[in-house]
């Protein structure tokens, strides 16, 4: 598979923010969010005095955008003070391809939490199959906080790029006291840098500003379409407005019930698996690189990660090297859809003759960095996003009493997912917004999508999910791989069609 199409159709889930596994999508925004095209003559929206039927009353403004619509929705900063502080989400639409069996607006979100939904529904004609595209306007939002959408800034590029290439598994004391270092630096970077925003990217005030987008769209009840984290969203928006739910599909679900620490042991199993499972299929093509059995292979890759920490690897980019941290990454990318795998066994091969070139532009692409920078703000946003939802966090001394579990969750990635418990510890701010059972009493039908091998939402958080919502469907697909939509499972692929195109909802239980 070509690397930019696979790009852009990558959407993943990160909850392990201390080894930031962020989001890979084709991006066009400089880091800092600047954007040439916004219109300066859009009616003023906010102000003293406003109310939040100011805000649901406005009416979008869009302008051609390349092979798609442009525009901005205006939100309050905090919704509990609606006459303050006012931002601007950036939107794209893709009208629907068949006017005539146009059906309304399908509000998309890839996940992260960070990436920007504006180049989600730009790649729709490969996100989505036809029945989709001919009946909905695929309409894609940047989430407060990310991509053009009041960024957060957490720390300088060059900040950044040590941050990503260090140690996430820090096995001297040296590597410890750095990686507490960044930890504190992020949380103290973002507040100092990002003004009162950084207070307000929960996901509840981005599904609050869902239902602004709702009503700014024309439509009585809102179409959704989240992957990855963006269940969590939806999810999240299905229990602040139940009776506003229309067709609703979350695929690649996280377990809102789960803690931070069981998510983030539960996700290292699911790396875990999805590995063996690359590692296995190389072995069983023959001549595997690797080895000639599953241990072996294993023990090759550990070993590579080892000796790239003790001495990172030269590249064709200049004077960077392939550091471990962006190994780390290198490794973790291609795991997330199977047609990928080729790509590892390329990256692999190049590391074991010395040559870090291809793990260093995978690790770059997962962490949205371009030839000049950072085409984005996922991998600071999504520091922001998780930690103001849920700042729990442990010292790092109390990190080796967590090894055990962990490691025998995930031999290779253990370390790195229990040493991501300390993340949260450095963050300044407070979150506004009182956690929430979420159960969407009242809603229609929603549909949860799963797959069995899923590395990033391990399938049991997708039966899980159905299982709390009180209208939960769940349709799962055995297969490898990062969510279960449009990827190659024509009975998931039906499924999902005939849902939001017809309202046929799926029988729960759907095995695929």
């Amino acid at each position: 598979m070509n690397l930019r199409r696979a790009v852009a159709l990558l959407v993943v889930l990160a909850l392990v923010v201390g080894s930031a596994l962020t989001v890979a999508l084709v991006v066009a925004a400089d880091h800092d969010g600047a954007r040439d095209d916004v219109s300066d003559d859009r009616p003023a929206v906010g102000g003293p005095g406003a109310t939040l039927e100011t805000f649901y009353a406005q009416d979008l403004h869009w302008r051609d955008c390349d092979d798609a619509e442009c525009g901005e929705l205006t939100v309050p900063v905090d919704y509990r003070d609606p006459g303050g502080e006012t931002i601007d989400l950036a939107l794209l639409k893709v009208p629907a391809a068949d006017p005539d069996a146009r059906i309304g607006s399908l509000v998309v979100n890839p996940g992260g939490p960070g990436a920007p939904g504006t180049d989600y529904a730009g790649s729709a004609r490969e996100v989505f199959r036809q029945p989709i595209l001919d009946a909905y306007d695929i309409v894609g939002f940047d989430p407060r906080g990310t991509g053009h959408s009041a960024p957060v800034d957490c720390l300088a590029d060059g900040e950044l790029d040590d941050y990503i290439a260090q140690d996430p598994d820090p096995d001297t004391a040296a590597e410890a006291q750095t990686y507490a270092g960044w930890v504190k630096a992020f949380g103290v970077g973002c507040a100092d840098r990002s003004g009162d925003v950084a207070a307000h990217v929960t996901t509840i005030e981005t599904a609050r500003d869902m239902d602004v987008l709702r009503a700014a769209l024309g439509e009585d009840q809102l179409d959704y379409f989240g992957a990855s984290y963006g269940t969590k969203l939806g999810a999240t928006y299905a229990d602040l407005f139940p009776d506003r739910v229309g067709r609703l599909v979350l695929d690649g679900a996280v377990d809102v019930s789960l803690s931070s620490r069981e998510l983030s042991l539960q996700q290292a199993a699911g790396f875990e698996t999805a590995l063996r499972a690359y590692v296995q299929d190389c072995v069983d093509s023959g001549d595997c690189v690797l080895g000639d059995s599953l241990d072996e292979g294993l023990a090759t890759i550990k070993q590579l990660l080892d000796d790239i920490d003790a001495e990172p690897l030269p590249t064709d980019d200049g004077d960077r090297v392939l550091a471990v941290g962006n190994a780390f990454y290198g490794v973790v990318l291609p795991l997330y859809v199977r047609d990928y795998w080729d790509l590892l066994t390329q990256g692999l091969t190049a590391a074991l003759d010395g040559d870090g070139t291809l793990l260093l532009r995978y690790s770059d692409v997962y962490n949205s960095r371009g030839g000049g920078g950072y085409t984005d703000n996922s991998s600071e946003a999504i520091y922001a996003i998780n930690c103001l939802d849920d700042p729990w966090a442990i010292p790092a001394r109390e990190v080796p009493g967590q090894l055990p579990e962990f490691e025998a969750a995930s031999a290779t990635f253990g370390s790195v997912f229990a040493w991501g418990l300390t993340s949260c510890g450095g963050i300044q701010v407070q979150s506004s917004e009182p956690a929430r059972d979420i159960r969407a009493a009242g809603a229609a039908p929603i549909v949860v999508v799963g797959t069995t091998r899923d590395p990033a939402t391990p399938y049991a958080w997708a039966v899980a999910l159905a299982d709390q919502l009180e209208s939960g469907v769940l349709v799962s697909r055995d297969g490898d791989g990062h969510t279960g939509y449009n990827s190659g499972n024509e009975c998931v692929d039906t499924a999902v069609e005939d849902y939001l195109v017809e309202g046929t909802v799926p029988e729960d239980g759907l095995s695929c």
